[in-house]
């Protein structure tokens, strides 16, 4: 089978020049934008422990969020193939990550998804393994990623 790659590229600028650079930890704030295709702009800091700013996306927080929109887009799609209708679906993953050893140790993903009515929760359930089985995300991670899925039915109308 051919290679299928997929490129991707962002322009990361740091905004945190004080006037005087780099000069000691404080002397400099942590604020940075990602800028991507077609001019979206994501403001970004440090995590506040690290002295960044409460307000900004932080890069444990984007990875998180990554991880998360890669399970969701694929239990859609897996959901879709299989014509199981998925009327609402959010997540509040949490993470957490070993200061001293400066590495994340733990993710857990806990998707909740509405169904139409006359759906079955046990298949939609079961679709949660394959869908992280595939995301491209969290097969890049060298971290323990869980997923606790809840899944309900509407009643019928």
């Amino acid at each position: 089978m051919a290679e299928k790659l997929h490129h991707y590229q962002v322009v990361l600028e740091w905004q945190g020049n004080l006037g005087v650079g780099t000069r000691d930890y404080r002397s400099y704030a942590r604020e940075f934008t990602v800028k991507g295709k077609a001019g979206k702009t994501l403001a970004g800091s440090a995590d506040p422990a690290f002295l960044g700013q409460e307000s900004s996306w932080n890069p444990e927080e984007l990875l998180l969020a990554s991880i998360s929109a890669c399970h969701q887009l694929w239990y859609l799609h897996l959901c879709a193939d299989a014509g199981l209708c998925v009327m609402k679906y959010s997540d509040n993953p949490v993470a957490t990550m070993d200061e001293n050893s400066g590495r994340f140790v733990s993710a857990q993903l806990r998707p909740e998804v509405t169904l139409a009515p006359e759906s079955d929760p046990e298949f939609a359930l079961s679709l949660h393994e394959l869908a992280h089985s595939k995301c491209y995300i969290a097969n890049s991670l060298a971290f323990a990623i869980s997923v606790k899925p809840a899944v309900s039915t509407m009643p019928p109308a």
